[in-house]
C-alpha cells in the first residue's frame, strides 16, 4: 500500500514540475477547448476541462492589465487548531515555486502593484501591470505554477510565522478592531464568522507545517479557483493562453470537504466588555443578517446605509448631532453564509458611554417606531448606485470586486444585487427592519433572560446556481479608447489655457470607460508673514467647506453629489485647498457649478463645527498612547524648524487640543473672505468631457474669484537639529514602531536626486524584495511592515530619507541591528547588475501603470502647471534612471545618506 501511494505522488510530482509540465503540454497533448459559459455586460465566463473558471474583462482604456484569482477558501474553513491558515498560506504562497523562486523580486522587476488578500469566504492574488504579452504570460504562468507547486516548506513558516504574528499584534492595538471582534464572537455561536480571520495567536504560532501543506493540497486547485483578467486584452488570444498555462493542471481527485454549520436563531440580546489600555470610548451594536445571495440582503445594505451615514444616518443624528458621540460608522457584512450588520461610536472621554449606549440602541428602535422614509431610502440608493456606477467605471476595481461575490457565491451576484437594490422600496426596507432589528438578535454584551424570546428566524441560503443560471444583465457601459501612457503620447494631447486673472488650467480629453472625468484644483494664497498663527484656522475652513452653502445644507450637498454620480473631496491647510473629484461626462458641468457654490457661498454653520472640533479633539485623545502617532509626532516636532506662530508648526497632542478648542467661527469666515481666490490657483482635467463647455464654466467659476491677501509660497527649510535616538514607552501595547530619517539640503533637481531615487527603491521599496524586507521581513520574520523612502522638494532644497518597520518590542535590538547592517553594507558594497537592471525595469514599469490612472495623471499635471513643468520632465527623469551604473548609484548614496546622522524614535511597550 505505502509502495503503491508512493508511486502516484511521484507521478504527480511528475506531471507537474516545471520541466515536465514545458516538455508534456506544450503542443505534444492536446488539451479540451475551453467552454464559454456565458457573458453579462462585457464580463464573459469560461470553464477549462480541469475545473477552473475563467472570467474575461477586455478594457481598451488603460494601458493595464490586472490578474486576479480566487481561491473558494478562508477562515471560514478551517479547523480547530486552524485558525488564521487560510491566511497564513497566503503569505507563504509568496515565498516561491521551482519555477518562480524569487516571487517579490519578479513582481518588482515588472513594475507591478501586486497582493494578497484573505477574507470569511475567499482568498484572492492579483497583480496589475503593463499591457504586454510577456507581462500577461509571465502573470499567467506565475499563478498556475503557484497554484500546485508552491513551496509551503517548514523555513519559509518559520520566518512567515513572525511577521503574521506581528500582523496580528498591530492588529491588537487598535481599538476598533477588538471591540470589533468580540462582538462577532459573541454574535456567532458555532459558525466560524465569529472567528478572525488572522487567526488566534497559539494558531499562527503552532501549527504545523504538514497541516498547512495538506490545507493547501486541498484547496489550491484549479476546481475551487475563479481566474479574472481584465484591461487591455484580446479575448480569444487570452483564453487560448489561459488554457495553456492553466489546462495541464489536472482536476483533483480528492473530495472537498462540505460546511454545515448554521448558528441557532438567536435568543437573548448579549452584550461584550473589552478593557484595555488606550484613550478612546467606543460602543457598538450589532443584528445578525441574511447572506449576499437573499433577497433580503439589498435591502438591508439601503437599511444600513440610512442609519449609518454621515451626515444624513440616524445613528449620526442621534449621536453625533447631539454631540453624545464624535464619529459614527458602520459595516454590513454580506456573506455566502448568513451575516452581520454593525455600528459603531466613538465617544469622548468626558461623555458618557452609557447615554451614548442608550442613544444607539433607542436610534435602532425607533426605525420601528417611526418608519423609513422614501427620502431616506432614495438617498440611500443613490450612495450605494453611484458607488456600483463609479466602480464600473474602472475594469481594475470592477476585476477585484468580483472576489468578493464570488466569495459570496458566484460573480454574477454582483449585477443581481446592483439590479435589486435599483428595484428596492420603502416596503421592503421596513420590512427588513422589523424582521432583524430586534433586541433579540442584537449584540451589545450580556444574555437577559426573558420569559418568551421573540427570535429572529434567518433564512438558510438559496441555491445561487439556480438563481443565476437564467441570468443575462443589462447592457455593459461604454468602453472608451485604447490610450498610450508614454509622457510623449501624454503631452502630445494635454491642451494648456490661463485665465485672465492667472489660473492656469490643463485638459487631456480622452474616451475613458464609463465616460469617466477626474479633475483637481490647487488654490494657492497667503504669505509666511500673513499666516502667522493661521494653520489650523486653514484646516478647519477647508474642512467646513461642504457642510453648508448659503443654500443647502450638507445633507442637500451630499444628495447632490450623489445624484449626479461624484465623488468630491476637500482638503486644506493654512496656505493651500485642493479639491479632487470623479464623475461622469454629463454632470461635470453640474458637479464644477456645485463646487463653485461650495468655494464662494459657503455658510459655516456652527452646529457642524462644534461637531467637527468635537471629532478632532477625539481623534487626538484615540492616538496618544499609539507607538505610530507618538513616533510620528516626536520625529515631525524634532526635524521641524518653524516656531509656534509659523502656520506649519508641530503642535504636541495636548497644545494640539487646545489650539482645537479655541477654534472660532469668525476666524473661519474670515479666513474664507481674506484668502480663498482662484488667481494663483492651478486645475487638471483628464477624462471625457467637451472641453469648450468646461472652459466657459471655469471662466464662470473662477475668473472673478481672487484672493484678497498678498500671495509668497511658503519655503521650505530643513530642521538642521541634533541627531537623536529615543525609545517612547506605550503600556500594553503589544506592537512597536521603529523610524528613522535623515535630512538632505537637495531638490529633485539635484544631479544625484535619479541615483538616490533608484537606490532607495532597492533598499527599501519594490514589493517584499527590497534588501530591507528580504532582510528583516522575508528572512528574520521580525516585521510585518518594513520599508524605506526617499522624497525631495521641486523647488526647495529640502530632502527626506525615511525608514520605519512595526515589530514586536522585545525584537528592538534584532530590528535596530539588522536596519545598521542593510544600509551599511549597502553603502559599503552597493548593488549588483542584476539587482540594478531588475530594478529598472520594474521602477519604470510601475511609473507606466501610475500613469494609466487618471486620478494619478490629473495630480499630476496639475502639479506640473505650478511648476512650469511638462509630463516630458518624467521621461527625462527616467532616462536619467535608465543611464545609472550601479557604480554611480553606491556613490551617490555614500555622498548623502549616512547612519551617522539619521534621527531614530521608536515607541513601543519596551518595559516588558
Amino acid at each position: 500500500m505505502k509502495k503503491r501511494i508512493s508511486i502516484v505522488l511521484c507521478l504527480y510530482l511528475f506531471l507537474n514540475s516545471p520541466s515536465t509540465r514545458a516538455e508534456l503540454f506544450q503542443g505534444t497533448i492536446g488539451l479540451p477547448d475551453p467552454i464559454k459559459v456565458t457573458t453579462v455586460e462585457g464580463i464573459t465566463e469560461y470553464q477549462l476541462a480541469n475545473g477552473l473558471r475563467v472570467l474575461l474583462f477586455p478594457d481598451l482604456t488603460k494601458e493595464t492589465i490586472t490578474v486576479n484569482i480566487t481561491y473558494l477558501v478562508g477562515s471560514k474553513h478551517e479547523n480547530y487548531g486552524e485558525t488564521g491558515m487560510a491566511h497564513l498560506l497566503e503569505h507563504l504562497v509568496f515565498k516561491g515555486t521551482p519555477r518562480h523562486p524569487n516571487i517579490p523580486q519578479e513582481l518588482t522587476e515588472r513594475g507591478a502593484m501586486p497582493n494578497g488578500t484573505t477574507w470569511t469566504d475567499r482568498t484572492n492574488y492579483f497583480e496589475t501591470f503593463r499591457a504586454t504579452e510577456e507581462n500577461l504570460r509571465w502573470a499567467l504562468d506565475l499563478e498556475a505554477d503557484r497554484m500546485v507547486n508552491s513551496f509551503i516548506a517548514k523555513e519559509d513558516l518559520d520566518s512567515e510565522m513572525t511577521v503574521v504574528r506581528n500582523e496580528f499584534e498591530a492588529g491588537e492595538n487598535s481599538p476598533w478592531n477588538v471591540l470589533r471582534q468580540r462582538m462577532l464572537s459573541a454574535a456567532f455561536d458555532w459558525h466560524n464568522y465569529g472567528k478572525s480571520t488572522i487567526g488566534a495567536r497559539s494558531d499562527i504560532e503552532n501549527v504545523p507545517i504538514e497541516r498547512l501543506q495538506h490545507f493547501y493540497r486541498t484547496y489550491y486547485q484549479p476546481d475551487n479557483a475563479v481566474l479574472v483578467v481584465v484591461g487591455k486584452i484580446e479575448e480569444e488570444k487570452t483564453i487560448e493562453m489561459v488554457n495553456e498555462y492553466f489546462g495541464p493542471i489536472p482536476r483533483p481527485d480528492r473530495i472537498l470537504p462540505s460546511f454545515y454549520t448554521k448558528d441557532p436563531d438567536q435568543d437573548g440580546e448579549r452584550r461584550v466588555t473589552v478593557k484595555r489600555v488606550g484613550d478612546a470610548q467606543l460602543v457598538g451594536a450589532a443584528y445578525k443578517t441574511s447572506a449576499r445571495s437573499h433577497e433580503d440582503a439589498a435591502a438591508l445594505e439601503v437599511l444600513s446605509n440610512i442609519l449609518t451615514d454621515n451626515p444624513s444616518g440616524r445613528l449620526y443624528k442621534a449621536l453625533v448631532d447631539t454631540q453624545l458621540a464624535s464619529y459614527v460608522y458602520g459595516n454590513i457584512f454580506l456573506w455566502k453564509d448568513p451575516g452581520i450588520i454593525m455600528a459603531f461610536a466613538e465617544v469622548p472621554n468626558e461623555k458618557s458611554m452609557e447615554n451614548a449606549m442608550d442613544a444607539m440602541i433607542k436610534a435602532y428602535e425607533d426605525v420601528i417606531v417611526n418608519p423609513v422614509t422614501e427620502q431616506e431610502v432614495n438617498r440611500a440608493k443613490s450612495t450605494i448606485q453611484k458607488r456600483f456606477e463609479l466602480s464600473f467605471n474602472s475594469s481594475e476595481r470592477i476585476g477585484l470586486q468580483l472576489s468578493e461575490y464570488i466569495g459570496a457565491g458566484d460573480w454574477r451576484l454582483m449585477f443581481i444585487h446592483r439590479d435589486r437594490i435599483r428595484d428596492i422600496s420603502v416596503e421592503d426596507v421596513q420590512r427588513v427592519a422589523v424582521h432583524y432589528l430586534k433586541e433579540d438578535n442584537r449584540t451589545m454584551g450580556m444574555f437577559v433572560p426573558v420569559e418568551k424570546p421573540d427570535r429572529t428566524k434567518i433564512p438558510d441560503a438559496i441555491n445561487i446556481t439556480e438563481l443565476v443560471a437564467e441570468y443575462k444583465g443589462g447592457e455593459g457601459l461604454e468602453a472608451g479608447e485604447a490610450f498610450d501612457p508614454s509622457p510623449a503620447n501624454i503631452e502630445s494631447r494635454t491642451v494648456r489655457h490661463e485665465l485672465e486673472n492667472g489660473m492656469k488650467i490643463a485638459f487631456l480629453n480622452k474616451k475613458t470607460r464609463g465616460a469617466s472625468v477626474n479633475f483637481d484644483f490647487t488654490f494657492r494664497f497667503g504669505n509666511e508673514q500673513n499666516l502667522k498663527n493661521k494653520g489650523l484656522i486653514g484646516e478647519y475652513t477647508a474642512n467646513m467647506l461642504n457642510r453648508g452653502t448659503a443654500n443647502k445644507t450638507r445633507e442637500e450637498i451630499k444628495d447632490e453629489f450623489d445624484r449626479l454620480k461624484a465623488n468630491v473631496s476637500f482638503y486644506g491647510s493654512a496656505s493651500v485647498l485642493s479639491v479632487y473629484g470623479e464623475t461622469v461626462r454629463e454632470s461635470l458641468p453640474e458637479v464644477l457649478a456645485l463646487v463653485k457654490e461650495i468655494l464662494q457661498e459657503a455658510s459655516f454653520p456652527q452646529h457642524e463645527l462644534d461637531k467637527l472640533i468635537l471629532e478632532r479633539i477625539t481623534d487626538i485623545e484615540s492616538s496618544m498612547s499609539d507607538p505610530i502617532a507618538l513616533a510620528s509626532n516626536r520625529m515631525s516636532r524634532h526635524n521641524s524648524p518653524y516656531d509656534k506662530e509659523d502656520p506649519r508648526y508641530v503642535s504636541t497632542f495636548s497644545e494640539s487640543i487646545e489650539a482645537h478648542k479655541a477654534i472660532k467661527l469668525q476666524d473661519i469666515k474670515d479666513f474664507h473672505q481674506m484668502y480663498y481666490g482662484a488667481n494663483y490657483g492651478t486645475v487638471a482635467i483628464v477624462g471625457d468631457f467637451d472641453e469648450e463647455v468646461v472652459l466657459e464654466g471655469l471662466k464662470d467659476m473662477l475668473e472673478n474669484w481672487n484672493t484678497k491677501a498678498d500671495y509668497s509660497r511658503l519655503i521650505s527649510r530643513p530642521g538642521n537639529k541634533p541627531v537623536i535616538n529615543e525609545a517612547i514607552e506605550t503600556p500594553d501595547k503589544p506592537n512597536a514602531f521603529f523610524l528613522a530619517i535623515q535630512q538632505l539640503e537637495m531638490n529633485d533637481s539635484h544631479e544625484d536626486y535619479p541615483a538616490l531615487v533608484i537606490g532607495d527603491f532597492m533598499l527599501g521599496g519594490g514589493f517584499l524584495n527590497s534588501r530591507l524586507a528580504v532582510r528583516i521581513r522575508q528572512k528574520e520574520g521580525l516585521s510585518y511592515g518594513v520599508g524605506s523612502w526617499f522624497s525631495a522638494g521641486s523647488i526647495d532644497k529640502l530632502a527626506n530619507f525615511q525608514t520605519y518597520a512595526i515589530y514586536a518590542p522585545e525584537n528592538l535590538e534584532k530590528l535596530e541591528q539588522a536596519f545598521r547592517e542593510e544600509i551599511t553594507k549597502v553603502l559599503e558594497e552597493g548593488f549588483t547588475h542584476e539587482e540594478v537592471a531588475a530594478a529598472k525595469a520594474g521602477w519604470l514599469q510601475n511609473r507606466s501603470v501610475n500613469r494609466s490612472q487618471d486620478f494619478f495623471l490629473t495630480g499630476t499635471l496639475n502639479g506640473n502647471l505650478f511648476l512650469k513643468r511638462t509630463i516630458e520632465w518624467d521621461q527625462e527623469l527616467e532616462d536619467k534612471v535608465n543611464a545609472l551604473t550601479p557604480q554611480q548609484i553606491q556613490e551617490a548614496m555614500k555622498r548623502h545618506f549616512d547612519l551617522g546622522k539619521m534621527s531614530i524614535v521608536k515607541a513601543g511597550d519596551f518595559s516588558k
